[in-house]
């Protein structure tokens, strides 16, 4: 199997660039649709205006939901308006919206995030939810963005948890991406592992436990540091590389898994992964010194290490296993892991891992 490595055609980070965005969006035309969080206007209309300067806008606002029904929707905007390019502006569902509605319109896209709470914006991929906002499906997209702009300022303006729910997505990729390398199984990106997308992987994770506090702290103060950009980086980049191109395995199947208890739905995409992380950690019979050091880090920058802190008080074995078989269900990426694994295996690491 060929080794491959996909990416972004193009990455920006820094601070005050989306003022800047004009100068990245010359290749592909004058009329845009942007589709953007509802905030996006209230919080920084000014700056996008700016970066937009001479562009026919079309502005959508995103509902909140990365379903087929608003995937359909903004489609059929795109295709009335007649417009180039789409420009997606929030988080991350509102990105892979962008990201789908562009793949469908079969236009570019470049995305902008407001937030640095996952890795989807460098990726060919788009989580497709329900209505409900429990998890469906994956959609595998021909090409990664056009162009990814992260403004670091506007990432430290927005709340905390979000810069936190970040480092928690990218956490789980170096473990997601050895496991992988083990298997050689197949990765979004079409083809085995490269050293290079599994040492982006490491590297990402090495820099969550070197600067993750100190980006904390930064984006409390809302400011922009050195130890900020890193992590942002490390959040938006290389963890995006590291999974596309390195491969994901338990822990986001548990994420998924995770999705069906209701209790669940108020915590970000984030949250959820750090916690499954640690599932993932015990699934594998990892050293118990990594594992501790894992929720030693969770714990100094506020991420779950256990249910209570996903919202699930209520922790009974018949409810855990129906997480533990959505997680192990035909197709679901857990199966990209170096052994065997079932529903019945899942539980007892779901329970094991709430109780460290």
């Amino acid at each position: 199997m060929a080794r491959v490595l996909q990416s972004p055609g193009k990455y920006v980070q820094g601070k005050n660039v989306i003022a800047e965005m004009a100068d990245y969006l010359q290749d592909f035309g004058e009329k845009v649709l942007v589709i953007a969080d509802p905030v996006v206007d209230e919080l920084f209309s000014e700056e996008l205006e700016s970066g937009l300067e001479g562009k026919d806008v079309v502005m959508k606002e995103f509902n909140g939901e990365c379903s087929k029904l608003e995937i359909d929707r903004l489609q059929a905007v795109a295709e009335a308006e007649a417009v180039e390019m789409v420009i997606g502006v929030g988080g991350g569902k509102t990105l892979d919206t962008a990201k789908a509605v562009a793949y469908y319109a079969e236009l570019p896209v470049v995305i902008v995030p407001t937030i640095a709470a996952t890795d989807a914006p460098c990726s060919a991929l788009s989580v497709i939810y329900t209505e409900e906002g429990v998890f469906e499906e994956y959609l595998f997209l021909p090409k990664n963005p056009d162009v990814v702009i992260i403004d670091t300022q506007i990432v430290a303006d927005a709340p905390v948890r979000f810069l936190v729910s970040g480092m928690g997505d990218a956490l789980a990729t170096y473990f997601e991406a050895a496991a992988c390398d083990q298997t050689k199984a197949p990765t979004i990106a079409g083809g085995s592992q490269t050293m290079t997308a599994v040492s982006l992987a490491r590297l990402s994770y090495d820099t969550l436990l070197k600067y993750g506090k100190s980006a904390k702290s930064a984006a409390e103060a809302g400011v922009v540091t050195e130890a900020l950009e890193k992590v942002v980086e490390a959040n938006t980049l290389l963890s995006g590389l590291g999974f596309e191109s390195g491969g994901l395995a338990a822990a986001h199947a548990i994420h998924n898994g995770l999705t069906v208890l209701e209790e669940t739905h108020s915590n970000t995409h984030g949250e959820k992964v750090a916690f499954a992380t640690i599932v993932q950690m015990v699934l594998e019979d990892r050293d118990p010194v990594e594992i501790e050091q894992v929720i030693a880090f969770c714990k100094t920058v506020g991420l779950p290490t256990k249910l209570a802190d996903l919202g699930v008080t209520d922790v009974k074995e018949d409810k855990i296993l129906e997480v533990a078989k959505a997680s192990t269900a035909e197709g679901e990426t857990i199966h990209n892991m170096p052994f065997e694994v079932d529903a019945e295996m899942v539980k007892d690491a779901i329970l094991a891992a709430n109780n460290l």
